[in-house]
């Protein structure tokens, strides 16, 4: 063959080799734009923006419901945890709307946290957000629920429990004027008047303390605290009654055990407890406390060797002014708010307190709360 045909001959074969080289990259180049547009995490324009400037609670989800991006509001009341939706009962409403293309409105009621009865309110819209993600928007409407519940219980609270002690009072202001004339009997009236004053203060004080757990969010201001150092502080305030009972107050367990919430409370929560053991306790008896962390979860335990509960009171102990022992309860100055304040205090950590107890064999309160390092990261946090 001639050498001219030779040269063009193998050029055109090279043009064919290069032409084709090319289209195969080309082909490549677009499936990968196209698989790269199907895994970018990348929201629409703008969503970003709206979704960082958002009080309220914004979730934007991939085909695969991972959240690809969350406002501050859903990381604030535990939404989204690991890049993706806490709650079972939002993956369905996701899912639903993915299948339908409809989008739904829904109110729902969550668990605050991984164990206990606390739980949120939430009103929630889900649609979809053009073709590939879901957008799910709540709003917390928690605090509106607990002040509607509280409104109806404190008046049926203050009606019912306040009635006894000013009718008292009332009786016993009539009995002073009466008796105003005997030094004695003047002294005598004074000073049942004054117990009657004491202990309206006492309830109307744990009934405020109480009210305020219920209606808002006490835990603006929680940090990473010290579970024994909490116990600490509640036993140095019950130091002196327990001391002029010959009371012993042993406490072991972990030191190192720490909780994220509110310092004030969870000693008010311990103390009531400790001060409840205290006062149905016998005189020169021995009160045990007990810190210790177990799967992630701390665990404070306050034991005391009195009467116990009955079994069929066992749970009613944390209603609000209930009384396994009236008559002493009143007595000793109880209002019977004192657990009721220790339940919701716990509840409004996520945690959860428990009661064990036997006739004759004393009674175990214990305090259930996340391990500060198990908690869900704070506002703001990446994940």
């Amino acid at each position: 063959m001639d050498s001219a045909w030779l040269v063009l001959l193998s050029l055109g074969l090279g043009l064919a080799v290069g032409a084709g080289f090319v289209w195969i990259l080309h082909i490549a180049a677009r499936r990968g734009d196209h698989a790269a547009a199907v895994v970018n995490p990348a929201v629409p324009d703008g969503v970003d923006q709206v979704l960082d400037a958002m009080e309220s609670a914004g979730v934007v989800l991939d085909p695969s419901n991972n959240v690809i991006k969350a406002s501050p509001g859903a990381h604030a009341i535990g939404l989204v945890w690991s890049g993706a939706l806490v709650h079972p009962h939002l993956v369905e409403l996701v899912n639903r709307v993915r299948r339908s293309g409809e989008p739904v409105t829904e109110d729902c009621e969550l668990a605050r946290g991984p164990f206990g009865d606390a739980n949120i309110h939430l009103s929630v819209r889900v649609a979809r957000l053009g073709s590939r993600y879901i957008l799910l928007l709540a709003e917390d409407r928690t605090e509106s629920y607990r002040l509607d519940s509280v409104r109806r219980d404190f008046v049926a609270n203050i009606s019912h429990e306040l009635k006894t002690p000013i009718g008292a009072v009332g009786l016993l202001a009539e009995a002073l004027d009466d008796a105003s004339d005997d030094p004695v009997q003047v002294r005598r009236f004074a000073a049942r008047l004054s117990d009657e004053a004491s202990r309206l203060a006492r309830i109307t004080r744990d009934i405020i303390e109480l009210s305020r757990l219920q209606a808002t969010d006490a835990l603006g201001d929680a940090r990473t605290l010290s579970a024994a150092k909490i116990v600490k502080a509640a036993i140095d305030q019950n130091r002196v009654a327990a001391e002029s009972r010959g009371i012993e107050i042993a406490m072991r367990g972990e030191k190192t055990a720490e909780v994220l919430g509110n310092e004030s409370l969870l000693v008010t929560a311990v103390d009531n407890l400790i001060s409840n053991a205290i006062q149905y306790s016998p005189d020169d008896s021995r009160i045990g406390i007990g810190v210790r962390t177990l799967d992630g979860v701390v665990e404070i335990a306050v034991t005391d060797q009195g009467e116990g509960i009955p079994e069929e009171d066992l749970d009613r102990v944390f209603e609000r002014f209930f009384r396994v022992d009236q008559a002493r309860s009143r007595n000793t100055g109880g209002t019977g708010l004192g657990l009721s304040i220790v339940k919701h205090a716990v509840q409004n950590h996520g945690g959860e307190v428990r009661v064990w107890s036997q006739p004759g064999r004393g009674s175990t309160f214990t305090i259930r709360l996340p391990e500060a390092s198990t908690v869900r990261p704070p506002i703001g946090e990446n994940l």
